[in-house]
């Protein structure tokens, strides 16, 4: 990790987390606003921030990214070993947390744009079951490895969120990947915000408040 992640414990007392990561470029500040006014008063944030490194995709420019972008095409090259390197630092946050007394089925894992790639691919290839996953205008990385990948549950509750105005990752990226975790996973929710660009909304995040809501009554 480049730095400390942003944490903001929970306002009541703490019984599940929720670990948030950051779009390319952005750090753990960027949302820890935004999440903490949707999160249910039991659960604590954690936002880390990505190493500094050379992305390809923007011409070798060094910035947060938690792997290389080589392409944003579906059947483009893949950053695997980049992947597999942050999934285990993911993993070691979640492992934090249970070891801190959190059940893993109350630890939810989420991110925005390549952020939501690392939560889509951390979560299942985690091996204890998860309260959920917000996956927002992202995509499932690897995805030609998958159902044969996945070492989790197949009942883990997905929240895909994307904007179909989406000139960064591709709307019909994210529907294709959509697909996918529709063949193997069970409850996989897929929702279109009309007219959102590559960012969030209001409207989005109520949404995601909804599903923290259910995912840790």
């Amino acid at each position: 990790m480049s730095s400390a992640p942003v944490i903001v414990e929970a306002t009541a007392k703490h019984t599940s987390t929720f670990i948030f990561m950051h779009g390319l470029g952005d750090t753990g500040h960027g949302w820890s606003s935004a999440i903490v006014s949707i999160r249910p008063a039991c659960m604590k944030i954690v936002c880390p921030t990505a190493p500094t490194q050379p992305v390809t995709l923007n011409a070798g420019f060094r910035m947060p990214s938690w792997f290389d972008l080589k392409s944003l095409d579906i059947s483009g090259p893949e950053d695997e070993e980049g992947i597999r390197a942050a999934t285990k630092i993911i993993h070691g946050m979640i492992d934090n947390e249970i070891e801190k007394g959190v059940p893993p089925a109350r630890i939810v894992l989420g991110g925005f744009s390549q952020g939501g790639a690392l939560a889509l691919y951390s979560a299942l290839t985690f091996t204890k079951p998860l309260a959920g996953i917000v996956a927002l205008s992202c995509w499932l990385p690897l995805h030609k490895q998958f159902p044969a990948a996945k070492l989790n549950s197949n009942n883990i509750p997905i929240f895909q969120a994307h904007g179909d105005f989406d000139p960064v990752v591709r709307y019909k990226f994210g529907q294709l990947s959509a697909s996918v975790l529709k063949s193997f996973m069970k409850d996989v929710t897929f929702k279109t915000y009309h007219g959102l660009s590559h960012s969030s909304s209001d409207a989005e995040m109520d949404d995601v408040r909804d599903v923290l809501a259910k995912w840790v009554k």
